[in-house]
């Protein structure tokens, strides 16, 4: 079993910055993605960002250039680095993990999510 920790949410007003983290933390044998997810009240979940093993990371249209993902592999942890917001990022946000695991004698891969955090961007 794998856990998930968020923190860093809450309010902010328009233009200004959050930073978002997750840890993950159980019997991982190897972290293979990480990211963010959001669901705005009424609205369907939606990728934010996420980031891979290698380094390689993908942004949803609406954040690239102000939403930066970041990654630590020796702490199993990830970052979102979240600048200019807007009153339409406003929504919780869900860490989500692509993660083997350790089970006896063998690993199996399984994808994790957080509890969520939420995100307020108002004035």
């Amino acid at each position: 079993q794998v856990h998930l920790v968020e923190s860093g949410g809450g309010l902010v007003q328009p233009g200004g910055s959050l930073r978002l983290s997750c840890a993950a933390s159980g019997r991982i044998f190897s972290i293979n993605a990480m990211g963010w997810y959001r669901q705005a009240p009424g609205k369907q979940r939606e990728l934010v960002a996420v980031i891979v093993s290698g380094g390689r990371t993908n942004y949803a249209d609406s954040v690239k250039g102000r939403f930066t993902i970041s990654r630590d592999n020796a702490k199993n942890t990830v970052s979102l680095q979240m600048n200019s917001l807007k009153p339409e990022d406003t929504a919780v946000y869900s860490c989500n993990a692509d993660v083997t695991t350790i089970q006896g004698t063998g690993v199996i891969r399984g994808d994790y999510w957080g509890q969520g955090i939420q995100v307020t961007v108002s004035s």
